[in-house]
């Protein structure tokens, strides 16, 4: 009976739970993904060539670590996608405020951002090529218009959400239009602007390794194409792991940014 009452407990919704328990829950998913992965390799049940073991991936990933070429291919990784994100937040986030806060800004911009959020960035990694080259500024053009409309309608989206009531009140209370925008819009939209930034920088990786793929000649999926041509499956691991635990880095700091400024929001949580 106590079993039964602690699943049911920890099976209701938005019920709080345990630290360690949560810790437990993801180690122990982990860890069996890892055991069948051990499982299906070493017990020659999968070919290498397809499906490299742990150690495969482990000895690749420390051979290309010690040449260095590992760390240059995430610097450059790093600088473009950072570079390219940053540029596309910096724009988007206002115009997505502003869209969602002013009629007039959403009734002219929406037709344009709807209609170029779905052209597929990828139909255009040629003319980019044509017009900039496989340099930095390639990947970067690449990343930031892959995120820059959809960040746009999600921003928007969320300044949209902002209850009416609020403005109302300031209203009456004698706020101008500037003090509405800057002490109500802009602060009731932060913690949903960090969410959607938080959600977008996944896009931008895949974005970026895309690029990467039709036409550089340095970054991490620059290194997996090599790997590929090369038949080493296991450096292609290699490359997918580094991207994917940059990925959760990379998210970690968006919580903990997050935290930071909106303490509130984890009150009881």
């Amino acid at each position: 009976m106590a079993t039964l009452s602690t699943l049911d407990r920890y099976f209701t919704p938005k019920r709080i739970i345990p630290r360690k328990v949560e810790l437990g829950a993801g180690i122990t998913i982990s860890g069996s993904i890892l055991a069948c992965w051990a499982l299906v390799t070493y017990s020659g049940f999968v070919s290498p060539d397809f499906l490299p073991s742990p150690t495969d991936v482990w000895q690749s990933f420390t051979k290309k670590l010690g040449n260095g070429s590992l760390t240059k291919h995430i610097g450059v990784s790093l600088t473009e996608i950072y570079l390219g994100f940053f540029l596309s937040s910096l724009i988007a986030v206002p115009i997505g405020i502003m869209m969602g806060g002013f009629k007039i800004v959403n009734a002219a911009l929406e037709p344009v951002i709807n209609f170029m959020r779905y052209l597929p960035v990828t139909s255009m990694i040629p003319l980019l090529i044509l017009w900039i080259g496989i340099g930095l500024e390639q990947k970067v053009a690449v990343i930031f218009l892959g995120t820059f409309f959809q960040q746009i309608v999600m921003v928007s989206d969320v300044a949209r959400g902002v209850h009416a009531d609020l403005f109302n009140v300031s209203y009456t209370l004698g706020a101008t239009r500037g003090q509405i925008v800057r002490r109500v819009l802009l602060p009731a939209t932060l913690s949903g602007v960090l969410d959607t930034l938080r959600v977008t920088m996944g896009w931008a990786w895949t974005f970026l390794v895309v690029a990467e793929l039709v036409a550089a000649d340095s970054g991490l999926g620059y290194m997996i194409l090599q790997s590929m041509r090369g038949l080493d499956p296991a450096g292609i691991f290699v490359g997918i792991f580094v991207i994917g635990f940059l990925g959760l880095i990379t998210d970690q700091i968006f919580k903990w940014i997050k935290r930071i400024v909106l303490p509130w929001e984890y009150v009881g949580k």
